[in-house]
């Protein structure tokens, strides 16, 4: 039986020292804020920020909302990006995407607008650069940082371990890969047009997927003794949902497969995707302790 990594245990240690270092950055005058831009109402973006709002009160950051109509031009979410630059209150800030459709083709160009120094959410250029180079320019998405998270709780050295990545966008995958390589593990990133993927996978310590396909990650893509972080969140309309129902969140893996193999395994949901807000809102406390020169740990 699989050892469980869950979510909670590592986003209530999270949460007491960001708490603290929220405090003390209080102290100096410096009182951490991230500022939320949403164009429109979409349920998934509403479920998010609502989550966001309660984990920021709990570690003492204050949210400033910039609400804007779905149909927003792109210029005036382009002076809306430009205000929270400017405004030096603002520490991070989190812009809800996919943009709307009338957006899409300028998302990349609206989400370089923002200064690297308040991209809490890794979602512009430089910030990809800081991930790859090694260098605090920015901030890496909260998936990945989450799963290194995860793994330091947890005591799991990836130290000359032999890791494989599934997924390669630069929101998990790659990103992940290069912290994982930062960390001294030896590091294959895998995708889709990868031959012979179950053999590769199997050679693995570690195995993280963030393929984003239910039922992907079966026994034939496992052995005995290796740790599954499963980060990605899929429908299952065959789950049962704890309500007498079915319907239910789930990751990549066919957990009653996998995990009976494993040694240790990330539950979904319960697992990654739990310690992501915590990520992001001890981005924001580095983010305000920057601007008095200083360097915390989330």
């Amino acid at each position: 039986m699989a050892k469980l990594l869950l979510g909670k245990e590592v986003t209530a240690a999270m949460n007491r020292r960001l708490q603290e270092q929220a405090a003390v950055l209080r102290k100096q005058g410096v009182p951490p804020k991230l500022a939320l831009i949403r164009c429109g109402a979409n349920p998934s973006d509403l479920a998010y920020e609502r989550g966001v709002e309660s984990r920021a009160a709990l570690i003492g950051v204050e949210v400033h909302k910039l609400l804007l109509p779905e149909d927003v031009g792109k210029q005036r979410l382009m002076d809306a990006i430009d205000q929270v630059n400017a405004d030096r209150s603002v520490h991070g800030c989190l812009m809800f995407r996919p943009l709307p459709g009338h957006l899409k083709a300028d998302q990349d160009e609206i989400c370089n607008r923002l200064s690297p120094a308040k991209d809490v959410d890794g979602m512009t250029d430089l910030s990809a650069a800081g991930v790859f180079a090694g260098k605090p320019m920015g901030f890496p998405p909260c998936t990945p940082q989450a799963c290194m998270e995860m793994l330091h709780h947890y005591s799991i050295d990836p130290k000359g371990k032999r890791a494989v990545v599934i997924g390669r966008s630069l929101v998990v995958g790659k990103p992940a890969a290069m912290m994982l390589l930062a960390e001294h593990a030896t590091v294959t990133v895998c995708h889709t047009k990868t031959e012979n993927l179950p053999q590769i996978t199997r050679e693995a310590d570690l195995l993280i997927s963030a393929a984003g396909a239910l039922g992907s990650l079966t026994k034939d893509y496992v052995r005995p003794g290796q740790v599954v972080l499963d980060v990605s969140v899929n429908w299952d309309e065959n789950k049962p949902n704890g309500k007498g129902g079915l319907g239910a969140m789930a990751g990549d893996a066919v957990y009653d497969e996998v995990e009976p193999i494993v040694a240790a395994i990330t539950p979904v949901p319960g697992g990654v995707g739990s310690v992501t807000t915590s990520v992001l809102i001890g981005h924001v406390v580095r983010a305000a302790a920057r601007t008095l020169h200083q360097e915390v740990p989330l």
